[in-house]
């Protein structure tokens, strides 16, 4: 796939280029200053309508109105009989006062709609949604997901509609913890990527870009629909929760049965390092500032367990990249969706590593910081550039590489999975993610420990994957992108 040069015209908000290895790319820059600047990028807006309540849904109603207050009405809409009306009400959507009603109700009134519910559910419903939709309506998404289904199925969006995306690129509730948490510190909140599909009404950029400035995204950056799906759906199956998973199964395992660590060390060498002082570095320092913090000794560990593990990431990091390009993941998931109902998601969290993880925590005050291990570091790292050489491959923006391979994991979910654990995290996500992680998680697992880890023991690694790690572009994309991090650090309890 060879995207084409993206830029955009705003009347609203400032636009501004970066410059990410030899590409510029437009960007719009967030904060709380820019919220008096919101009635006017919602012009002809008089209420958005968050349909679901899902991972996204409580976050985004409640961020879009915080951030709007008396301009635009936010509106909730759920299925008659949901589960979670309660919820929707204890924040304070309520029936009497017209923000909480029933979905296609909400839709039909609303000139804004956001689809937040599952994707299941989405190919499903969108009939009639669509068919609820008053002409002249914005039609939002934080996914990609209902595109390659329509694709799929030889469908469309109607043709009288705008249709934009605004995709934050962390969890729901990164989403509203970080815009709380940065209640009084201007640029708090998670980045989002946005995308125009469909511009009848001439507004879409700034209708897009108000909802992305309103959710607190600190920076907004362009990609299309298509290009947002595949990275996403990939980067999920990947490195952001199947990948991670695999790893530190693979490498528990390892330091437990190869190494004759026991259970609590050999957690902390792999769950722990990565949760922890890996992604701290490689939040603030990239890739490239874990292997500098290496001590010199350590920097052979790294690279050798960098370079066995870049071609099990870059192999099933394409073959994820195949199965969504083609529709067949998308297929699973909607499969899977229908066959809950007989056989429901079980947890992942019963094997003993996990009941060792949580004694683990319950200690770090007693045994204080983890160190980095070079090996499970060179690991981590490993998988996750393959991943960004791949969608750098298939031609996506730099700005969209590095947060769906890096970013989002290292700034969002990463600090849920070290405070709650792995698994924790990976069951509290959306349900396409969820059965991802479930079906790919062990074929990382598999590799490595097959592949990747018997060739660093028989000395027979290929130092070549290494070779390129140091004068890598992606170094400069995150050292750039992290100067546009969110300005207070997500805090888990």
């Amino acid at each position: 796939m060879t995207l084409e040069t993206l830029d955009f015209d705003t009347l609203v908000f400032d636009k501004e280029y970066v410059t990410l290895g030899e590409r510029r790319e437009a960007i719009v820059r967030g904060g709380r200053h820019l919220f008096d600047r919101l009635p006017a990028a919602f012009e002809g807006v008089r209420q958005i309508g968050v349909i679901g309540w899902g991972s996204q849904g409580p976050a985004q109603a409640q961020n879009l109105r915080d951030s709007l207050g008396d301009a635009v009405k936010v509106a909730v809409g759920l299925r008659e009989g949901s589960t979670s009306l309660d919820a929707a009400r204890a924040a304070g959507f309520t029936e009497q006062n017209g923000t909480l009603g029933e979905m296609f109700e909400v839709i039909a009134a609303s000139d804004m709609v956001l689809l937040l519910i599952s994707d299941a559910a989405l190919a499903d419903y969108y009939r009639q949604i669509f068919a609820a939709l008053r002409p002249g309506t914005t039609l939002g998404l934080s996914h990609g997901f209902l595109l390659g289904h329509l694709n799929d199925v030889g469908g469309a969006f109607p043709e009288d509609i705008d249709v934009v995306a605004v995709c934050p690129k962390g969890m729901g509730p990164s989403v509203r913890a970080l815009y709380v948490q940065g209640a009084t510190v201007n640029g708090a909140g998670i980045n989002a990527s946005f995308a125009v599909e469909q511009d009848v009404t001439g507004r879409a950029v700034d209708r897009a870009l108000g909802w992305s400035v309103a959710l607190g995204a600190p920076f907004t950056f362009q990609t299309t629909l298509r290009s947002e799906y595949l990275s996403d759906l990939t980067g999920e199956r990947a490195m952001l929760l199947a990948g991670v998973h695999g790893v530190v199964e693979s490498l528990y395992r390892r330091y437990r049965d190869h190494e004759g660590m026991t259970d609590y060390d050999a957690f902390r060498r792999s769950v722990e390092c990565v949760t922890g002082p890996v992604s701290r570095t490689i939040s603030k320092d990239g890739l490239i500032g874990v292997y500098r913090r290496l001590a010199v000794h350590e920097r052979d560990v790294f690279a050798d367990a960098y370079a066995a593990s870049y071609p099990v990431g870059l192999e099933l990091t394409a073959e994820i990249y195949d199965e969504v390009a083609s529709g067949n993941e998308i297929r699973s998931v909607i499969l899977a969706g229908r066959r809950l109902g007989r056989f429901p998601m079980g947890k992942i969290d019963q094997a003993d590593m996990w009941h060792v993880g949580e004694d683990v925590r319950a200690r770090r005050h007693v045994d204080g910081e983890v160190p980095l291990d070079p090996f499970t570091a060179g690991v981590f790292c490993g998988i996750m550039m393959a991943q960004a050489d791949l969608l750098l491959e298939h031609g996506h923006p730099y700005s969209e590489i590095a947060n769906e391979s890096v970013i989002e994991a290292v700034d969002s979910l990463n600090p849920y999975m070290h405070a709650r654990g792995v698994a924790y995290m990976v069951d509290n996500c959306s349900t396409t993610a969820r059965l991802g992680a479930r079906k790919w998680a062990p074929r990382f697992d598999y590799l490595l420990t097959q592949v990747a880890y018997p060739s660093v023991d028989r000395k027979a690694v290929d130092p070549a994957p290494f070779a390129a790690f140091e004068g890598h572009v992606l170094h400069q994309v995150l050292d750039v992108c992290s100067q546009m991090r969110p300005s207070v650090d997500i805090f888990v309890e």
